[in-house]
């Protein structure tokens, strides 16, 4: 899959430093990928949800929240937020995105 932007990543990473191996992990596996459908990226992880159009990755156990919009037909992932997982508790992510 090709990854818009890796900078989100490593501002996360700055600001979340004990998250950065976890966020890295993330980033290859993602890389790697080569996902067709929901179903087939809940193989690689578990954990992802869907919220509307957007995509949410637990990351680092449950220490941060990565929000994607991941567009299967061209193979494009489009970061949108990375959160601690008290930010995206409250949910100003959903105003924002409009959900």
């Amino acid at each position: 899959m090709h990854i818009i932007t890796q900078k989100r990543i490593n501002d996360a990473k700055a600001v979340y430093p004990e998250t950065a191996t976890a966020l890295d992990h993330w980033y290859k596996t993602m890389k790697l990928g080569k996902y067709r459908d929901f179903s087939e990226l809940r193989l690689s992880f578990a954990s992802v949800d869907k919220v509307g159009k957007l995509f949410v990755f637990d990351i680092g156990g449950n220490k941060l929240r990565l929000i994607a919009a991941i567009h299967f037909n061209t193979g494009k992932v489009f970061i949108r937020h990375i959160f601690s997982h008290a930010e995206y508790d409250q949910n100003l992510w959903k105003k924002q995105e409009g959900l």
